[in-house]
């Protein structure tokens, strides 16, 4: 099934307290059915996402579609291995199957390279040879984590598909590093998270209205608002140009960087911005503009879970 211009993220559906308030289930289902409706299909969870919550969210929304109408992404996450199972790969894919409802994934992530090359071979050994193998991808990995995972997949007679990082106009290190040349030359598709720095990037928060206070985000941007106030306000001078919203410049930014943004929806109105953003056309002055503004602000994007890619 050919991939939409935008996948779709369930994160916050996990309610494990990075984005704050409790998400109402009704409401999340009014995007999923809005999304769907648009022809964004694609859905992007993890295990971690609330310990199943997300997947068991999701779950609740794809129960009786048809199969193909749907795509899901989903994640081995090495930290949430349980130390009583056999064989991890095996038990973890069919907790989340089980969860999900499902018989098989469409595109199934490392999602850190935590235990690496362990775990990329312990993955490929569950699905090498296997008609039902979903597209392999690795998620917060290096230059250096990316050439060993395809060696290894390439090794078991598979490939290396997909690389999903944290990319946005604040964290281009996966430019810098050189990784979004290698995915462009080894036709390896790369899906950037949080290109809207979990809300930080789309004009709703400034100084006089920060993020709600008690949430992981909340910590990580608020001591920098004056600074995205400064990258917002270039924002918004563009998408007034183009007649749309804030949110949807760094959207349109990163589809023309040649990534595919994962951005995560819990209302019917942040689809409706995602659809738009996908028939954004920037410049290139004004792709320069935004981010030389960016630069200019030196804003360390780098969350606790991550590292630079170098």
């Amino acid at each position: 099934m050919q991939a939409p211009e935008i996948a779709l993220g369930a994160w916050a559906w996990g309610n494990d307290g990075t984005f704050g308030r409790r998400l109402d289930p009704a409401e999340l289902k009014d995007a999923f059915d809005a999304a769907m409706e648009s022809g964004l299909n694609l859905w992007d969870t993890a295990y971690v996402y609330g310990m199943g919550e997300s997947e068991r969210i999701l779950a609740s929304f794809i129960e009786g579609l048809p199969r193909d109408s749907f795509i899901i992404s989903d994640k081995f996450t090495p930290q949430a291995v349980n130390p009583a199972w056999k064989d991890p790969v095996k038990e973890m894919t069919e907790m989340q199957l089980s969860i999900l409802g499902l018989d098989r994934l469409d595109i199934y992530w490392i999602h850190n390279a935590v235990g690496a090359p362990g775990w990329t071979r312990a993955v490929a050994e569950h699905y090498e040879g296997r008609d039902d193998a979903p597209l392999i991808g690795v998620s917060n990995h290096s230059l250096a984590e990316i050439k060993e995972a395809d060696a290894i997949f390439r090794e078991h007679g598979m490939r290396l598909s997909a690389v999903q990082n944290h990319y946005s106009l604040i964290n281009r290190s996966s430019e810098t590093s050189g990784i979004l040349d290698y995915c462009r030359e080894n036709g390896i598709a790369f899906y950037s998270y949080m290109v809207l720095e979990q809300g930080a990037l789309t004009g709703k928060y400034d100084t006089r209205n920060p993020m709600p206070e008690g949430s992981a985000r909340a910590q990580a941007y608020n001591p920098v608002m004056d600074r995205l106030e400064v990258i917002n306000a270039k924002l918004a001078e563009i998408a007034e140009a183009h007649g749309v919203s804030t949110a949807q410049i760094p959207v349109a930014w990163a589809i023309s960087k040649g990534t595919l943004p994962i951005i995560g929806v819990t209302s019917r109105k942040q689809v409706q911005d995602a659809v738009k953003a996908a028939g954004v056309r920037l410049t290139d002055q004004e792709i320069e503009e935004i981010e030389s503004v960016a630069r200019s602000q030196s804003i360390d994007a780098v969350r606790f879970w991550e590292k630079v890619m170098e």
